[in-house]
């Protein structure tokens, strides 16, 4: 039987270290090679070295607990892409491969993350949890923001072919991108040529 961690109690008014920690905990297990299954207030308590009614004053259940960490991960997404751009320099063309390269580097870098980014077997009914619809919605507004501006800079500076719906073309592209995340994912070995990565975002900008 595997025992709980002693954890040393936080002091009054560090409430919001303990909800973090269990953000961390659920993460852990996760990267641990184990999916949202594995992520339950038992284990995850177990994780943190705290009981499992600790987590209630933070967390109403185990969807809201793995909310807290797609949020946590979108924004890590959000700041990669930010980064990514803003290294990349001036050239609107680099600056659009840079952040769509961050993006299957971070899907490559943490797959069991990456994977309940974007629903995996977490995400409930609205009857079912404390999580709303509007919750779910907002998921990832940021980083497609990111992608749509590094997309029009493009259009703007004349190397890719715009059109009258630059939201729908950022979506598309994200979508040939997370197509390819996941595919690299799940085979040991991708087909076809090696700079598959730099045609499909060629060919989803638009680019001249």
């Amino acid at each position: 039987m595997t025992e709980t961690p002693v954890r040393r109690r936080n002091r009054r008014g560090e409430g919001g270290k303990l909800r973090d920690e269990i953000i961390a905990a659920a993460v852990a297990l996760l990267d641990e090679g184990g999916d949202e299954r594995a992520v339950t207030l038992r284990s995850v308590a177990r994780k943190a070295g705290i009981a499992a009614p600790s987590i209630y004053p933070h967390f109403a259940d185990q969807p809201s607990i793995m909310l807290a960490v797609v949020r946590q991960e979108m924004d890590r997404l959000a700041a990669a892409l930010r980064e990514a751009a803003e290294n990349a320099g001036p050239d609107a063309r680099q600056r659009l491969f840079a952040v769509c390269h961050a993006y299957l580097d971070l899907a490559q870098a943490h797959p069991q993350r990456y994977r309940i980014m974007f629903g995996g077997l977490w995400t409930p009914s609205a009857d079912d949890t404390s999580i709303t619809d509007t919750d779910l919605d907002s998921l990832g507004a940021e980083a497609l923001t990111l992608l749509a501006d590094v997309l029009g800079g493009c259009v703007a500076a004349g190397i890719a072919h715009g059109s009258d719906d630059l939201y729908g073309d950022a979506v598309a592209l994200w979508l040939g991108l997370h197509g390819l995340a996941h595919q690299r994912a799940v085979v040991r070995k991708m087909p076809g040529p090696s700079d598959v990565a730099e045609r499909l975002i060629t060919a989803l900008a638009h680019l001249k």
